[in-house]
């Protein structure tokens, strides 16, 4: 699975409309089912293959947080009463 099919596939298991709680109890979900994969593959705490991963999907998760924060934002922005410029 490349990496961006992973941001694509944690992107889908949230929603900008969750609380942020709600998004962590997501993580940690994907977190724990990462955890008992390498354990299933016998990787070792100390494989740097597995630190790689492990902060792969550290990484995504953060990405996947920076997208939903930046659609709240923009809609804030445009939901956002608009000044009227004076003169109009």
């Amino acid at each position: 699975m490349s990496d961006s099919d992973f941001t694509d596939l944690i992107a889908r298991a949230i929603s900008p409309a969750m609380s942020r709680d709600e998004r962590e109890a997501v993580y940690r979900v994907v977190r724990q089912a990462f955890q008992r994969l390498q354990e299933r593959e016998g990787a070792e705490r100390d494989d740097l293959r597995a630190e790689l991963q492990a902060h792969l999907i550290e990484e995504t998760i953060g990405e996947v947080e920076g997208m939903v924060s930046r659609y709240i934002a923009q809609q804030t922005i445009d939901t956002a009463p608009r000044e009227e410029a004076p003169g109009r």
